[in-house]
């Protein structure tokens, strides 16, 4: 550990900043250990180490539901020109308005909340002046000189005012667009343009102006942002302190996939689930409630999860173990007697049990372990519901607000293929890789499609259908686009004539993407329902034709897919993440897919396709004829959250799924009519 040299801003006295906060998490001590470290490399005015003035200042854990819920401190509702106001982009103002709401995360409000009670703490302090630092920062090479300078340059600007109000060590310029006014070579005054709070110097006046101003209003580093001119604040020149690039954070930000679907980030086409595994098998039992959030919060900690109703028949030895060959959990499963015994008498077994469910399983839970067994509080919330969940596990605690969970009624993680009925193996072409997640089952376990092929739809004749065109107020057309997509979505990709609705893809002359093509969107969400097309896809090696429902936080989609180097197939898929509403989960890149001939050339003519989704069934249809179906668990759980229909024509980065993009075939076009989305 290398010396960092004495600081004589910081330290005992007159004009001095004379403590310093450390916003640290409790379930986080090695940051606070590693914090030490680095400011024992430090010292003080007067010779002392910068440990003798550091106090930790315990964060608020966005794990902790109650400390995230409704507070007057923080509006977790803001507009997206609140971004635009810290770092202008052209782009995002065109894919969505100034005016489009954002919500929050629920990391995003417990920093918010955490830098407002340092700021509560300040103000009723003794100290004058109070360096504040996240616990994921480090002092770069020559921060003493630089902090020094700084600090003398902003009380000579503000002596009679007694030092500055907001001094900045650390931030970063949004993209190089911060507004500097009155710069000289140790610091300047901003006007706009910083992200983050790592590590800021506030005075007493300075916490309770801040207070003053309240609420906080979306993401703190942001918000504060309008509070420049009020507080006269100043930032360094260069940052004296940076945020560390070795410290693992499960932050998540409300304003990225609105940057994903601008074009503006492209991190992929999606992330995959978290490597943290749990190999012990776990046995459940719930109070059978309305709401079955102990099936989804084990989901949400990535196990493969099967839930049962209860009644079903009792699982002897041998089927009690086959079922824990590919589930890592069963929830409320019946057992035998013996199984009972047989998985006590597993050391390697874990039990969960809700508080209130004994007697309304047949289960005696008295035989349970209780070194092997965790108890789950009702009517609590947060870290304490996590907690004896995760403790017994093994597991980290999501960030994530512990979930209420699907409808019972909605048959979320029901095994409901029925292997007895007699299928004919769908036409189809060789499966396409699966992700490997907790939410799909194992390549192992042999899954592969099947549905009764030719079968007439009957839902088709059975259902009151509300005709919808593409063009009228129930669809919008889409300015975005979607990481994986080298393609930018554009008012002027879409068309319409007496024929229907035009998607055309074409070379793009400006933007980040090198294509401009067209999309449109359902303005409403739907619960279940039949939704459907008639479509004439593009032709042309490289491109794909899409009718899908899909959703984010958490992220699902079911997809009908058409690829321009293979027409004569289509492309059907599911994706599936666990969480209620909001919930941040977006694993997967792969999906599901499966390949399905349709023994014509989809760009020749129009055709009808369908998706009928209901509890515990998707089916696809194909000229009223059912070409595929999934249940539950077939081989992922189902959607159980509202969905919009989308339909685009985009051109995939990866070659593997669509082939090469063939320009010759610019511009193509895909066409859309009778769109219908029936309850």
């Amino acid at each position: 550990m290398f010396p960092g040299g004495r600081i004589s801003a910081l330290g005992t006295g007159p004009n001095k900043i004379s403590s310093i906060l450390i916003v640290n998490l409790d379930r986080q001590p090695t940051r606070w250990r590693r914090m030490l470290r680095e400011l024992g490399r430090f010292r003080t005015c007067d010779g002392k180490p910068l440990t003798s003035i550091a106090t930790r200042f315990a964060a608020v854990d966005a794990r902790d539901g109650r400390a995230v819920a409704a507070t007057a401190d923080v509006d977790p509702n803001y507009r997206l020109g609140d971004q635009l106001h810290v770092q202008p982009d052209a782009r995002l103002e065109e894919c969505f308005g100034a005016d489009e709401p954002i919500r929050m995360t629920h990391q995003e409000v417990a920093v918010a909340r955490s830098h407002v009670e340092v700021w509560k703490t300040i103000a009723r302090g003794s100290h004058e002046h109070v360096l504040v630092l996240e616990d994921d920062v480090w002092f770069t090479h020559g921060a003493a000189a630089i902090i020094d300078r700084g600090w003398r340059a902003a009380l000579d600007r503000c002596r009679a005012d007694g030092g500055p109000n907001l001094l900045y060590l650390s931030y970063q310029d949004a993209d190089g667009s911060a507004e500097r006014a009155d710069p000289c070579a140790s610091l300047f005054r901003p006007v706009r343009g910083l992200w983050f709070l790592s590590g800021y110097v506030l005075s007493r006046e300075g916490a309770a102006s801040l207070l003053r101003a309240m609420p906080v209003v979306g993401p703190v580093d942001m918000w504060i942002n309008y509070r420049f001119e009020q507080l006269g604040a100043f930032a360094v020149s260069s940052p004296a302190i940076l945020q560390r690039q070795d410290c693992v954070s499960d932050n998540s930000y409300s304003i990225l996939p609105y940057l994903a679907r601008a074009g503006i980030v492209d991190a992929g086409s999606g992330s995959m689930a978290p490597e943290e595994k749990h190999s012990r098998p776990v046995l459940a039992w719930s109070t059978g409630g309305d709401r079955e959030g102990l099936a989804m919060a084990l989901s949400m900690l990535g196990l493969r999860v099967r839930a049962f109703d209860g009644d079903e028949e009792k699982l002897s030895v041998d089927e009690l173990q086959k079922q824990l060959e590919v589930f890592d959990g069963l929830v409320d499963a019946p057992l035998t007697d013996s199984a009972l015994t047989s998985a006590v008498a597993c050391t390697g077994a874990v039990f969960v049990v809700e508080e209130g469910a004994a007697g309304r399983r047949g289960i005696e839970f008295g035989r349970l372990p209780m070194a092997r067994t965790a108890v789950l509080p009702q009517h609590q919330l947060g870290e304490s519901m996590w907690e004896p969940l995760c403790d017994l596990l093994g597991l980290s605690y999501p960030a994530e607000p512990f979930p209420a969970g699907a409808r019972r009624d909605l048959r979320l993680f029901r095994h409901e293929r029925e292997e007895g009925l007699e299928y004919v193996a769908a036409a189809s072409r060789p499966a396409d890789p699966h992700d490997d997640s907790p939410w799909v089952l194992p390549s192992p376990n042999g899954w592969h499609p099947r549905c009764a092929v030719g079968i007439d739809d009957p839902v088709s004749a059975q259902m009151a259908r509300a005709t919808v065109d593409a063009d009228e107020a129930s669809f919008s057309s889409l300015v975005e686009t979607f990481p994986g997509n080298l393609a930018s979505f554009a008012v002027e990709g879409v068309s319409h004539d007496n024929e229907g609705t035009h998607l055309t893809i074409e070379k793009a002359h400006t933007g980040r993407r090198p294509f401009r093509s067209g999309a449109f969107a359902s303005n409403e969400s739907f619960m279940h329902g039949r939704f459907e097309a008639e479509i004439r896809a593009a032709a042309g090696s490289g491109f794909i034709t899409g009718l899908f429902l899909h959703r984010d936080r958490p992220r699902q989609e079911i997809d009908i897919e058409i690829v321009g180097d293979d027409p004569r197939a289509m492309l059907v898929n599911v994706y599936f993440n666990p969480g209620d509403e909001g919930t941040a989960m977006a694993f997967g890149y792969r999906g599901t897919p499966y390949r399905i001939d349709l023994g014509f050339d989809a760009t020749d003519g129009f055709h009808r396709y369908s998706i009928d989704w209901r509890p515990g069934l998707i089916a696809w249809a194909v000229d009223g004829k059912i070409v595929h179906e999934r249940r539950g668990w077939d081989p992922t759980p189902l959607p159980h959250l509202p969905m919009r229909l989308h339909a685009n024509l985009w051109a995939p980065r990866s070659q593997e799924l669509a082939g090469p993009i063939d320009e010759d075939h610019l511009p193509a076009r895909a066409a859309f009519r009778n769109v219908t989305i029936s309850g």
